[in-house]
């Protein structure tokens, strides 16, 4: 397996906003090593960018399956997006 860069933006649905998802998120997206952006979304989904190693940016997504202990994740839309080479670090978006 290689382990080139990758972007994906996601978008979680379910009980996800006001449980802490999208520090949570950012959390393991630091201990991942991976760089992008997490938001709430006005329909009630948090929508994330997410990129680095291909095996990093896998183990964000696998917790994205549950999230933090009070979420309820419903559903992942994953779709993958184009390097963004000037990333550098993982933020909370307002």
């Amino acid at each position: 397996m290689t382990d080139e860069l990758e972007a994906v933006k996601v978008i979680i649905s379910g009980k996800v906003q006001g449980v802490s998802f999208r520090a949570s998120l950012k959390k393991i997206a630091q201990e991942c090593n991976v760089v992008g952006w997490v938001r709430n979304v006005e329909d009630g989904s948090v929508e994330a960018f997410i990129q680095g190693k291909n095996s990093n940016v896998q183990r964000v997504l696998d917790w994205c399956h549950s999230g933090p202990p009070n979420a309820r994740v419903e559903n992942l839309v994953i779709k993958k997006e184009r390097v963004e080479p000037t990333a550098r670090y993982f933020v909370v978006l307002l």
